[in-house]
């Protein structure tokens, strides 16, 4: 991202898209430390996306 990569947004928007479905897994479980890793994986999603506009 320093260095305006020619790859860096799509790097960032791959980063998303994994992070999505790391929430979306954790999220089908009940424990508390994996409703807190879907929560932190989507917000993490958000902020690639936000890099990646």
């Amino acid at each position: 991202m320093a260095r305006n990569s020619t790859f860096a947004k799509q790097i960032c928007s791959l980063c998303a898209t994994i992070c999505d479905a790391c929430g979306t897994e954790c999220a089908k479980f009940q424990d508390a430390h994996c409703k807190q890793c879907a929560d932190e994986c989507r917000k993490c999603a958000q902020e690639c996306r936000n890099m990646a506009a």
